[in-house]
């Protein structure tokens, strides 16, 4: 990466995994991020906070960067690529949703596994019962949880974006596999963290989100960067013209990456990375 301290990358829009990539271990945004990522948007870089959370746990890490206002700084990204949120009308601008029959079916296969699904709207979790997990999705997520009395009949009385079963991690597996066979191209079904394993809508991912928005505001893909760190990651740092994996990132996704930062989401690897090659 020597050559590139020489020559500025082309970046229009910057995509933000929030845990282990942008915040730190305190889940909180250091100083230095927030000034990088400020100096982005009044250069008119786009920054899209871009994350498996809902939207309202994606909100407290907009007011903290500040730029909302902004032209560059209006959009998120929630739901590991459900939704696309346009803060300056507040509404929802792109909407992936999974079919109910999918909800349904995957809820009795982890029921029969032992385990509890969870669904999501933009505000809250959903659940049968609150159990510990329940209690660590809230509060990893920032959202309120919620009790559901026929929770199978609830599921088909809506659309939700997306299913969360947690659980430990080596029993998940089995259960990751089954709904993989199952579902073939019907759903997405993948682990944002080795506890949390995520049944989301077909063709939907943080990449694809971000390739409909860059298309949106007229930006080539090849003129856009995204940080992650682990799976859920994946397809956005493959679909980005510049996917960059965190230091501390999973090794299986360092070799997927045009880059890896030179350092961890504790040291401000985000802003010190785009300090050295686009500002």
């Amino acid at each position: 990466m020597s050559g590139l301290e020489q020559k500025k990358l082309d970046v229009r829009l910057i995509a933000l995994d929030l845990d282990d990539t942008l915040l730190d271990s305190q889940r909180k945004i250091s100083d230095k991020n927030v000034a990088v990522l400020k100096e982005c948007a009044r250069r008119g870089i786009y920054v899209v906070l871009c994350s498996g959370r809902a939207e309202d746990g994606i909100l407290p890490y907009v007011r903290r960067l500040d730029i909302a206002g902004t032209q560059a700084g209006r959009y998120l990204i929630a739901i590991n690529g459900c939704s696309v949120f346009d803060l300056h009308v507040r509404e929802q601008i792109y909407c992936r949703s999974v079919e109910a029959d999918v909800l349904l079916r995957a809820d009795e296969e982890a029921e029969k596994a032992g385990f509890r699904s969870e669904v999501y709207s933009p505000d809250t979790i959903f659940y049968r019962e609150e159990t510990k997990w329940t209690r660590l999705d809230v509060d990893l997520c920032g959202l309120k949880g919620k009790v559901v009395e026929n929770y199978r009949e609830f599921l088909s009385s809506k659309p939700f974006p997306k299913m969360l079963i947690p659980g430990e991690p080596e029993q998940l597996v089995p259960l990751q596999e089954k709904l993989k066979s199952m579902f073939g191209e019907s759903a997405v079904i993948f682990t944002s963290k080795p506890y949390f394993l995520e049944v989301l809508p077909p063709n939907c991912g943080k990449g694809e989100a971000i390739k409909w928005l860059a298309s949106r505001l007229d930006i080539p893909v090849e003129c856009t960067m995204g940080f992650g760190d682990s799976m859920n990651d994946e397809n956005m740092i493959r679909e980005c013209g510049y996917g960059v994996v965190m230091k501390n990132g999973l090794e299986q996704m360092k070799k997927i990456a045009a880059f890896v930062t030179d350092k961890t989401n504790d040291e401000s690897g985000v802003g010190d990375f785009i300090e050295k090659y686009i500002l």
